[in-house]
């Protein structure tokens, strides 16, 4: 896997032992043009995996970056990923090792992007994207993205959130969420 944009382009990432399903060059590429500038912006990357969108949004400008990941095979290629980007960039990233659904509970912080990267089996995603609505994580203004596969059915609505933007990838979509 290689950083597709910013101050780190064309780096490659450690990937980690386990199961993995990172999420292809193009999409990625495609997603972060369309935010734009993320200069002074915060992120938070759930079900990480690498961290390989994490060290992208820091790459590419956000200056709060966090991500979380429970598989515990991949803390130590996430940790050395991320120590490498923060000693290249000056900017901290939070690695949490924990289950998404409890990092959502626990979270105090809010962000101007949060992305959700579950494996593809994964089935609780309008449920997490709606306690994030009702958390409160999200910034005025802000994006929650679900990378998805494509049988995998998500409303226009989910709480106080609505799909303000959809891109396909192959088999894979990418949902755009912010408050109504």
């Amino acid at each position: 896997m290689r950083i597709t944009g910013g101050k780190l382009k064309g780096r490659i990432i450690k990937c980690p032992d386990g199961v993995i399903r990172p999420a292809m060059d193009r999409m990625r590429e495609s997603v972060f043009a369309i935010l734009g500038d993320l200069d002074g912006k915060s992120w938070l990357d759930l079900f990480s995996g690498s961290g390989t969108i994490a060290i992208e949004a820091a790459s590419r400008g956000a200056s709060h970056v966090e991500l979380c990941e429970k598989d515990k095979i991949k803390v130590k290629t996430v940790l050395d990923n991320v120590s490498v980007t923060e000693k290249e960039l000056g900017v901290k990233i939070g690695c949490h090792f924990m289950a998404v659904e409890l990092f959502i509970k626990r979270c105090k912080n809010k962000f101007d992007f949060i992305f959700f990267d579950p494996p593809f089996p994964y089935k609780f995603h309008e449920e997490l994207v709606k306690e994030a609505g009702l958390r409160e994580l999200l910034n005025p203004g802000g994006t929650i993205l679900v990378h998805r596969p494509e049988e995998h059915f998500m409303p226009d609505e989910i709480g106080n959130l609505y799909r303000k933007d959809q891109r396909v990838y192959g088999r894979s979509i990418v949902d755009f969420y912010t408050y109504k």
